[in-house]
């Protein structure tokens, strides 16, 4: 009887043992995944923003569509200015103005179109776009455009895209995951990760900026 005795104290001294390890475990092992999604995340945000923006240089305006933004990212081209020459400083303090430089011809600009595919979605097919990162059943970004008004009047075309933490970290610790929204509601914050807003003109910058 005492050795039964005994080796029911080892099985509970067992278990209690791995409770203690378990909870001090479990945090760790969920801030990990957390930051490995959370990386992924933000990198794809990232090309949504850089993808708008090329759309809107082209649009003059964003899109709320995630076909349509990811069928510009196929086919579309965006331009940029490349400059050939520059002013040394004997001209500048000669007080030429690259103006007067481009005038002259001794600086020359040209305008070149790039494919935005090549350019921003390097590595990624285009129609993964729209799919949030480690999301087990394919769960898309919210993505929406509008636009607002400055208190002088000006019409701001803005977007927003963004994923909520219960859908970015699906499948870990739900209560770690609740404290996260928890704290981000007391703070008056998103409770997840976004880019632009459709509030304000804030210069497209994501919450983790």
């Amino acid at each position: 009887m005492k050795t039964v005795f005994q080796l029911l104290f080892v099985v509970v001294i067992g278990y209690l043992g791995y409770l203690i390890y378990d909870s001090i475990n479990q945090p760790i092992q969920f801030q990990e995944q957390k930051d490995k999604r959370y990386d992924a995340v933000v990198n794809r945000l990232k090309m949504i923003r850089d993808a708008q923006v090329a759309y809107k240089g082209i649009h003059e305006k964003y899109t709320g569509s995630f076909d349509t933004l990811i069928a510009f990212v196929k086919e579309g081209n965006f331009k940029i200015t490349k400059n050939e020459g520059s002013l040394t400083d004997s001209m500048l303090n000669a007080g030429l103005t690259e103006k007067e430089a481009l005038k002259l011809g001794i600086i020359k600009r040209d305008t070149i179109l790039i494919s935005v595919k090549d350019s921003i979605c390097k590595g990624l097919n285009p129609d993964s776009l729209r799919y949030v990162p480690y999301s087990p059943d394919n769960a898309e970004f919210f993505l929406g455009a509008s636009t607002v008004t400055s208190g002088s009047g000006l019409v701001i075309p803005v977007f927003e895209a963004s994923v909520e933490n219960r859908v970015y970290l699906k499948g870990l610790d739900e209560q770690e995951r609740i404290n996260l929204d928890d704290n981000a509601r007391q703070l008056g914050r998103f409770p997840g990760l976004k880019v632009g807003s459709l509030d304000e003109a804030n210069n497209n910058a994501g919450n983790w900026e």
